[in-house]
C-alpha cells in the first residue's frame, strides 16, 4: 500500500525520531512524547530564565499589594497620598558602597512617587495585576476561539471552510489598532470601564492567526488512518474534533496562546497610551506610561519603571513561546536546522 506520507515530510519525521532517540538514548531508558517534550522545554536555557523572570514579576505584582481582599506585604496603598520626599525620587540603591554608590537598600519608596505623593511601586505593582489579568484573559479568549474557528474549516471544508475563512480575512484586513480602539472604547463606556471588557473585546480581535494554523494542522490530520477509523465507527463529529484532531494540534495551540498574551500586552499598552484602553480609576501600565509621559524630562523613573517592567513581560513571554515551539517541535531547533541543511547539501 502506497504511503500517505511524502519523501519532504518523511524525511522532517525521521529528523523527529533521531532527536527523540537521541534524547532517550541519553538517559538510558524509553520516554513517553510527554516526558521529551518537558525535556527539550527544561533545556531551552532561555526559556528557563524567562520564566523565572516572569513568575518572580507575577508574584511580586500580586503578593506584595494583594488582591482580590487578601491584603500583601508591601505597607503602602496606591491609594493613599502623601508628602513627597525628594522632589518624589526612587529610594532602591543597588549599587555597594565599595563601588561608589549608595550601598544595597530598599527604602520607603523604591519605585518614587508620583504627583501627590503616592507610593510608586504599589501604582506600579497595581498597573502590573491588570496588565497581566488583561493578557491572560485575551490570550484564553483568542485561543478558544481561533482553535475552534481552525478546527470547524479545517475539518468540514467546503463551504464552511469558506464562510468561516473570508470571516477571519474580514478581520485581518481591518487595521487591528484601531477596531480595537473603536470597540474597545464602545464597551468600556457601557461596562464601566471595566477591564474584562477590554479584555473581551481584544480576545474577540486576535484570533485570527491560530485559526489559520489550526486550519492548516487539521486539514492534514483529517486524512489520517485514526480519523478514519473513528468516523467508521460512527463516532460524531465533536467527538472526531475535540477528542481526536485538537488534542494532536496542542504543540501549535500553546505556542500561539504564548504569543497571542505577549500581544496583548503590547496592544494593551497602546490602547491606554493613546486614551482608548484602560481608563482611571482603573489601572495598567500602559495607563502608567499615559499619565507619566510629561515627567520624563525631570522624573523620568515615573516613566522607566512602567516601561521595563513591560518590556521584561514581552520578552519572557515570546522565550517561552520559543521554548514550548522547539518543545514541542525539535524541528524548529538550531541543531535540526543544521542537520536538516547539511544532509540537503550531501543529497
Amino acid at each position: 500500500m502506497k504511503s500517505d506520507i511524502e519523501p519532504g515530510e518523511q524525511q522532517l519525521v525521521s529528523l523527529v525520531e533521531v532527536e527523540d532517540a537521541e534524547l532517550a538514548r541519553k538517559q538510558g531508558e524509553s520516554r513517553s512524547q510527554g516526558q521529551l517534550v518537558r525535556r527539550r522545554f527544561f533545556n531551552h536555557k532561555a526559556a528557563m530564565i524567562s520564566t523565572v523572570v516572569l513568575v518572580f514579576i507575577t508574584l511580586m505584582a500580586f503578593t506584595s499589594i494583594g488582591f482580590a481582599g487578601i491584603p500583601g506585604w508591601w505597607g503602602k496603598s496606591y491609594m493613599m497620598s502623601g508628602t513627597v520626599i525628594n522632589g518624589g525620587a526612587p529610594t532602591m540603591s543597588l549599587l555597594p558602597s565599595w563601588l561608589g554608590g549608595s550601598g544595597l537598600a530598599i527604602g520607603e519608596h523604591p519605585f518614587g512617587q508620583d504627583n501627590t505623593g503616592k507610593d510608586y511601586f504599589a501604582l506600579v505593582m497595581r498597573g502590573t495585576q491588570k496588565s497581566i489579568i488583561i493578557a491572560v484573559t485575551v490570550g484564553a479568549v483568542a485561543t478558544v476561539i481561533g482553535a475552534i474557528v481552525g478546527a470547524l474549516a479545517g475539518y468540514f471544508r467546503g463551504w464552511v471552510d469558506e464562510v468561516l475563512m473570508r470571516m477571519t480575512d474580514l478581520f485581518i484586513v481591518i487595521p487591528l489598532l484601531v477596531l480595537a480602539a473603536v470597540l474597545g472604547q464602545m464597551a468600556g463606556s457601557k461596562l464601566g470601564g471595566s477591564i474584562f471588557a477590554l479584555a473581551l473585546v481584544l480576545g474577540l480581535l486576535t484570533w485570527t492567526g491560530l485559526a489559520r494554523l489550526v486550519r492548516g494542522e487539521i486539514l492534514s490530520l483529517r486524512e489520517r488512518e485514526y480519523v478514519a477509523a473513528a468516523q467508521a465507527m460512527g463516532s460524531k463529529t465533536s467527538r472526531v474534533i475535540f477528542k481526536h484532531l485538537l488534542p494532536n494540534t496542542i504543540g501549535v495551540i500553546v505556542v500561539n496562546a504564548t504569543f497571542a498574551i505577549a500581544g496583548a500586552i503590547l496592544l494593551e499598552t497602546s490602547l491606554s497610551f493613546l486614551g482608548f484602553g484602560v481608563v482611571a480609576p482603573e489601572s495598567s501600565l500602559g495607563l502608567l506610561i499615559s499619565q507619566y509621559q510629561n515627567a520624563f524630562t525631570n522624573r523620568p523613573w515615573l516613566f522607566w519603571w512602567p516601561g521595563m517592567i513591560i518590556v521584561a513581560i514581552a520578552l519572557s513571554v515570546n522565550f517561552l513561546g520559543d521554548g514550548l515551539r522547539d518543545a514541542f517541535d525539535p524541528r524548529q531547533t538550531k541543531k535540526t536546522r543544521r542537520r536538516k541543511k547539511t544532509e540537503e547539501g550531501q543529497a
